[in-house]
């Protein structure tokens, strides 16, 4: 199980409590995040798949299911891209990966926010950026900052493994309608499912959610 950014294992309780009926779950804190140690340096979702594939090859996890929730298809995209041996069948719940054209707006405040960075620079990090980035140290705003500005269509098309896409029908985050769509078109033979709730539908109707992961991992 892969947990979403600045999120930690514990967000896939349900699916643990669920699923451990059924299967050995194992479900780790990315480094940076939960109970793993921080970063010494900015990570790039290159850098995380490579942790991964070094984390399953260890824990002897070749062939698994995998879930993997926003930032953790990122990961799991950039590595079943090329180590498809690793994983069985994948499960990405309110996927993200995907750059989008900016729009006028957002590249105005971009602009803004480096006039002011120079001369306040406290003043622009506490009032430009999402309310998730100016949580952040700066090490952490350094790896968010290459992880969301990398696209990874390519990866995802290059993905042979069986995989469903679940996505909340209210989900702001990774809209089903753009990523869910995007990402049936991109994953060969992938199937798309919506279900109520938001980017974290996973959470908010688990019996629905674990009923359609455990009918996939079992077809």
């Amino acid at each position: 199980m892969l947990h979403g950014y600045g999120s930690r294992k514990e967000s896939f309780f349900y699916q643990i409590e669920y699923l451990s009926k059924y299967f050995t779950v194992t479900a780790p804190d990315f480094p940076g995040f939960g109970a793993s140690a921080p970063l010494d340096n900015p990570w790039s979702v290159g850098d995380y798949a490579q942790w991964l594939k070094e984390f399953m090859e260890a824990a002897k996890l070749n062939g698994a299911h995998i879930m993997a929730h926003s930032f953790g298809a990122r990961v799991a995209f950039k590595l079943f891209a090329d180590y498809p041996e690793l994983a069985e069948k994948i499960v990405i719940t309110g996927g993200a990966g995907l750059v989008k054209e900016r729009s006028a707006q957002y590249i105005r405040r971009v602009k803004a926010y480096r006039r002011i960075k120079k001369l306040f620079p406290r003043y622009a990090e506490k009032h430009y950026g999402s309310a998730e980035y100016r949580t952040l140290s700066p090490i952490m705003r350094e790896s968010y900052k290459k992880i969301v500005n990398e696209d990874l269509r390519e990866c995802a098309a290059r993905i042979k493994n069986k995989t469903l896409l679940v996505y909340g029908e209210n989900d702001v985050t990774t809209p089903p309608a753009e990523e869910g769509e995007i990402f049936r078109s991109l994953i060969p033979g992938s199937k798309l499912e919506i279900m109520s709730g938001t980017h974290f539908c996973f959470c908010e109707h688990p019996d629905v959610f674990n009923g359609l992961v455990l009918n996939f991992y079992n077809s």
